[in-house]
Parts: C-alpha cells; sequence; structure tokens
C-alpha cells in the first residue's frame, strides 16, 4: 500500500511542529502520557509516524479502520510496546489544540491552488470548503482556547496552536 503523497511529504514539518508542542514532559497526563486526536486521519500515515516519533504520547485517529494501520504494517497497539496507536474509544479534548490543513486567513484564501481546492470542496458540498482562522479564533476563544501560533508549513498549509486560557 503505497502512502498518499501530501501525508508522505508533510509529516516531517508537521513532526517538527508536534515536538515543540507535543514533545517529551509537555502537558503529559497521568503516567506521563499525552493523549492526542487526530481528527481526519485519512489512511493513517501521520497517526503511525508521529506515535512512534513521540513515544510518550498516545495517538488516536479518529476516523480509520484498525484494518488501515495494520495494512501499513504498522501494526495496531492496544497494550504493550510498539506506537501507541489506539482505535475508537471516547476522548475528552479540554486542553492544547495543534491543526494543520490549508487555511483562509482573515478572509483572504491564497495561493491560487488554495482558491481552486476551496472551490472543489464547495461543489462536493455547501458546507465544506477551507475554514477561516478569523472564524476559529472567535469560536476558540467562546471556548477558553487563544490562537497562539501560526506557522507556515509545506503546500501552503498552515498549523494552528490553540492554548487553553
Amino acid at each position: 500500500m503505497q502512502a498518499p503523497a501530501a501525508a508522505e511529504r508533510n509529516k516531517g514539518p508537521i513532526l517538527a511542529v508536534l515536538r515543540e508542542y507535543a514533545g517529551a514532559g509537555t502537558h503529559a497526563g497521568p503516567g506521563g502520557v499525552l493523549r492526542v486526536l487526530e481528527v481526519g486521519a485519512g489512511a493513517g500515515l501521520h497517526a503511525a509516524h508521529f506515535a512512534r516519533a513521540l513515544p510518550q504520547t498516545r495517538w488516536q485517529p479518529s476516523d480509520i479502520d484498525p484494518r488501515q494501520l495494520q495494512a501499513w504494517g504498522w501494526g495496531w497497539v492496544g497494550k504493550g510496546g510498539g506506537a501507541q496507536v489506539w482505535g475508537s474509544q471516547p476522548f475528552g479534548a479540554h486542553t492544547d489544540s495543534v491543526s494543520w490543513q490549508p487555511y483562509a486567513v482573515d478572509g483572504r484564501i491564497s495561493p491560487q491552488s488554495n482558491v481552486d481546492f476551496d472551490r472543489s470542496l464547495r461543489q462536493s458540498n455547501p458546507a465544506w470548503g477551507l475554514r477561516d482562522t478569523a472564524l476559529l479564533r472567535q469560536l476558540a476563544e467562546a471556548n477558553g482556547l487563544r490562537l497562539e501560533r501560526m506557522v507556515d508549513m509545506p503546500a501552503n498549509n498552515k498549523s494552528l496552536i490553540f492554548r487553553k486560557q
């Protein structure tokens, strides 16, 4: 099974951001473990890669079939060694948030490839499309988070780091 090209290209830069915000000793819960919920996990490449690179995390992809990770040869670990990737289970998000994807920034979408991507998404479903950082900032603040940092990523994506206030 071949990795999606975009996921393969982005895993290194995303990991660099995650190491900064989810590295050893940061925001760990009971037993020194940091639980991470990945929304939009797709093929599971990032979940497996990040879980191995950040052994103090327990990585939970939100929408992946466990067979997908088995197909990658990384395994699906419930107990024991290896990458800490867990299947579907309740998850309470009461802390910081790191995201990565293309965004509209304060109402503007650029470059043209992101404009085209937004248009394509909206043609498939009018409720879809690139989310605007200004709206996300408002929603975050209404829920006790503040936008701490916006990081430029490859392929005109951004990482948004929200901190609990």
